[in-house]
């Protein structure tokens, strides 16, 4: 990646290992993928797709960044 800027290297960079994502892995209707919750809500964001279906690469339903509704199942051990 190129960056072109007349802002200093390190004010771009500033706490860019700081950040903490909270990414879950997730299926959702029989698809593998990886999630972010939304704040305050029962919708996570795609973030990353991890089915070996390439069908489900081309559902728009699925597509990053997308938000969907998704409560997680509580398993009982």
């Amino acid at each position: 990646m190129i960056i072109y800027s007349v802002m200093p290297m390190e004010m771009i960079m500033k706490n860019l290992d700081s950040t903490e994502y909270q990414y879950q892995e997730a299926e959702i209707e029989g698809v593998k993928m990886l999630v972010e919750p939304v704040p305050h809500s029962t919708e996570v964001k795609i973030v990353r797709l991890m089915s070996p279906n390439p069908q489900d690469y081309l559902n728009p339903k699925y597509m990053p960044g997308q938000t969907i509704h998704f409560r997680p199942e509580i398993s009982h051990s």
